[in-house]
């Protein structure tokens, strides 16, 4: 079952949000608070309150157990940006955009835990069946190669021939 929590409007940019939510994705909840807790920035800790709002939501609303959830998604959407202006030389002026965002977490407890051992299992098995040896072809020969001998361009001494 899915659960999620969305954070509409904060007052970061995007951008900033996203690197933070690109490190919490696929742990389970209770190591992703853990990266959130050690990460010194500002989108941590409104991702955080997210987190939290949706782990509250799994254990209230749909009778989950926080232990066996995972952050299946953690996404940032660009919300309304506030148009202000600064005062520049000549009696010109210049825009600052203050960007917000859409946090949007989604809590799952039916995926499995991927954890970097298993990724570094699986790549290993990848690159084992990516070397084997070619199979043989529907006649019974062994396929031919590319680079099979070529007869080779004669050596040449260095010395020109006067004509």
């Amino acid at each position: 079952m899915e659960v999620r929590s969305i954070y509409k409007y904060a007052r970061i940019s995007p951008f900033k949000v996203r690197e933070v939510t690109r490190e919490i994705q696929g742990l389970p909840v209770s190591a992703a608070l853990d990266v959130l807790a050690f990460t010194p920035k500002k989108a941590a800790f409104l991702i955080g309150k997210t987190l939290k709002s949706a782990i509250a939501n799994a254990e209230n609303n749909a009778n989950l157990k926080p232990d066996g959830l995972v952050v299946k998604e953690a996404i940032v959407g660009e919300g309304p940006t506030l148009k202000r202006i600064m005062p520049r030389a000549r009696g010109s002026a210049s825009r600052i955009l203050k960007r917000t965002s859409h946090i949007r977490i989604v809590l799952s407890d039916e995926i499995e835990v991927e954890t970097r051992e298993k990724r570094k299992k699986k790549r290993e098995q990848e690159k084992k069946e990516s070397r084997k040896p070619a199979t043989t072809g529907e006649s019974g020969e062994k396929p031919t190669s590319v680079t099979e001998k070529t007869p080779k361009a004669k050596k040449s001494t260095g010395k020109k021939a006067k004509k």
